[in-house]
């Protein structure tokens, strides 16, 4: 089943997905760029549907801003499945001091959040959101990705990560799935965009893992370009069954429905017909609908 913030549903109720975004956030790092408006997540939920989406996997972790509270109600009225998440992001999204509350918490925060419910919410999260370091893990990093595996193995969720401008991917699976012993199939790497190797990208997916190419939303100067070029060495080398796309909004400029940025819709409205016409139906078909059903089902234990 995979776990939506209305309850467990069938893989294949999911439907055309956008495998990585965010409806609500908030970050130390990023002051003034909340987004915070319940309003205005409805109306990007809204254009999304519009242009023919059924689910949205939001990535926003533990004390970020979830609003988790208000994800059932978006999910109810727009008819968009919505996946929340568990997890911690890079120590810098945080205010001063509120990590070193947590972090020897960390592994049944992530538990309870996942089979009882984000705060005094009954929301559960249905996958975990970590962030690697750049290039290398530093030892937040190592951390966090210690206390996901041990809430995997406690739950079997879902394990997404937050790759520092695309890169460390291998260096989070040699610790998650090589020492820590969770299937690569529950990993999701994230934005892989941002480091377009076509030769690091097929050995991560010869690894098993799914590779998420997300961020359309995002000012990503020339990786944005050289996106289909990416799909395409994976295509061609048979990895079309581990590809997701996401959009990653993570500020308020960046949504469909302010009118400056392109937002969820563009997945779908722009890439997706791409997708088609380069690759064929089928690809497409794989990438915004297969492929999500797959990443994000698991066999829940509680």
């Amino acid at each position: 089943m995979i776990r939506t913030v209305l309850g467990d549903l069938r893989p294949d109720a999911l439907g055309i997905t956008d495998s990585h975004d965010h409806l609500f956030f908030r970050s130390a790092a990023l002051p003034g760029q909340e987004l915070d408006d319940e309003e205005a997540a409805v109306a990007e939920v809204r254009a999304f549907a519009d242009a023919g989406g059924q689910a949205i996997v939001q990535w926003t972790p533990h004390g970020l801003n979830r609003r988790a509270e208000l994800l059932p109600g978006i999910s109810t009225s727009t008819g968009v499945s919505i996946i929340a998440a568990t997890g911690l992001h890079r120590r810098e999204h945080y205010p001063d001091g509120f990590v070193d509350k947590v972090q020897d918490q960390l592994a049944e925060i992530f538990v309870r959040e996942l089979t009882a419910g984000v705060g005094d919410t009954q929301v559960r999260a249905g996958l975990i959101k970590v962030a690697s370091g750049f290039h290398v893990l530093d030892a937040h990093a190592e951390l966090v990705m210690r206390a996901a595996a041990e809430a995997h193995h406690a739950t079997n969720a879902p394990i997404a990560i937050h790759h520092e401008l695309g890169s460390a991917a291998d260096a989070v699976l040699d610790l998650l799935v090589d020492e820590l012993g969770v299937h690569p199939g529950a990993v999701v790497l994230g934005h892989l965009n941002r480091f377009p190797d076509h030769r690091v990208h097929r050995e991560l997916a010869e690894r098993g893992a799914w590779l998420t190419f997300d961020g359309p939303s995002r000012a990503n100067n020339a990786t944005d370009p050289r996106l289909m070029d990416c799909l395409a060495a994976l295509i061609d080398a048979g990895y079309a069954d581990r590809l997701l796309l996401g959009g990653d909004t993570t500020t308020a400029r960046a949504r469909a429905s302010t009118g400056e940025g392109p937002g969820m819709p563009y997945l779908l409205t722009h890439l997706r017909p791409r997708i088609t016409r380069y690759f064929g139906a089928d690809i497409a078909d794989a990438v915004f609908r297969n492929n999500p059903a797959r990443a994000f089902t698991t066999d829940w234990r509680a």
